[in-house]
């Protein structure tokens, strides 16, 4: 996949919510297609690779320790290439993070086609060299990065094949004040990259905001439910949710693409017709009566004198008497 194929995507990050269920896995690609997901994103763990048995849990998710649910979550390099075909079904990319080199290797089995570096793993260079590698479309999340780390990161993965570069809090959930949308433009200008944002609020705003100031990529959290099991689902999108977040989108998209004129009204010709004012006769006036201010009045529709001219009239004389509400042409005035 070419970094073409990301742009103004949206991705349904899935993650682990499957909670290790293939078909629970098969059935969240389907639901995020039809929501109007452009890609499905996972992660793909191998406990013994990644962590060791005593590494702490977030404070997000103290359901069970990291290695015992990593290894109860994880699938076989069937399955995974089984969620791959499904994704492909669905209309969907498919889409994961590798925690581990051993990761790694097992997506390019898979037939991966992009990869997706997760904010823990920007500081993981001997990850990122291994992506870098393939030479496939890497996007990148900085939810905890400096910009010193941020700028190592870049420059391995720049040495492989294109990049994208998404503004991150890993936050869980972030407030609005930690969104820090002002750092894709800094990102852009800094990196000469497509950028977009890996969003952690509860709702659509933070998206719709970066999808105005030019994010090419929304990555959003996505569950059936947020009473999922799981270390992601209290803070994602249910379905409902997540569809109307895609439309706004694309709504906002379509207008950045489509700037407009203010002097072309030919889209407008007949609202102002119906909406704007003539000049018209306030009353009855006789032949050879010399305008003023007094005897005229505006109305609808606007396809007479308009009524931005009406000082053009005053002191003008009549050729002819009009009757009241008589619709003023500069045929009528000697």
């Amino acid at each position: 996949m070419s970094r073409d194929t990301f742009h103004q995507s949206i991705i349904a990050e899935v993650g682990s919510v499957h909670d290790g269920s293939f078909g629970n896995a098969v059935k969240l690609i389907e639901a995020a297609a039809a929501c109007g997901a452009d890609v499905v994103k996972f992660q793909t763990h191998i406990a013994e690779a990644e962590t060791l048995v005593d590494a702490p849990m977030p404070p997000y998710f103290k359901g069970e320790p990291r290695h015992s649910y990593f290894r109860r979550t994880g699938f076989s390099p069937a399955q995974w290439r089984q969620l791959r075909a499904a994704c492909e079904r669905a209309g969907a990319a498919f889409l994961s993070s590798p925690f581990s080199l051993e990761a790694v290797d097992l997506l390019e089995d898979v037939g991966a086609g992009a990869y997706k570096v997760p904010s823990g793993e920007v500081t993981n260079l001997p990850l990122l060299e291994r992506i870098a590698a393939t030479g496939k479309t890497t996007i990148l999340s900085s939810g905890m990065s400096s910009w010193a780390e941020l700028d190592a990161a870049v420059a391995v993965l720049k040495s492989g094949g294109p990049l994208i570069l998404l503004q991150c809090s890993s936050a869980y959930p972030c407030p609005p004040e930690q969104v820090g949308l002002n750092v894709m433009a800094e990102m852009r200008a800094r990196y000469d990259v497509p950028v977009g944002l890996s969003d952690h609020t509860t709702g659509p705003a933070a998206a719709f905001a970066a999808a105005a100031l030019g994010a090419t990529v929304i990555e959003k959290h996505f569950a059936f439910s947020r009473s999922m099991y799981g270390s992601d689902a209290a803070n994602s999108m249910e379905p409902h949710e997540f569809q109307a977040m895609v439309q706004g989108l694309r709504d906002i998209w379509t207008m950045m693409a489509h700037p407009i004129d203010k002097d072309d009204l030919s889209a407008f010709s007949d609202m102002k017709r119906i909406f704007e004012k003539s000049v018209v006769t306030a009353g009855a006036l006789i032949e050879g009566h010399t305008l003023t201010a007094k005897d005229l009045a505006f109305k609808k529709p606007g396809d007479g004198i308009p009524a931005a001219r009406w000082r053009e009239l005053v002191g003008r004389r009549l050729r002819r008497g009009a009757a009241a509400d008589h619709k003023l042409t500069f045929e009528d005035l000697a």
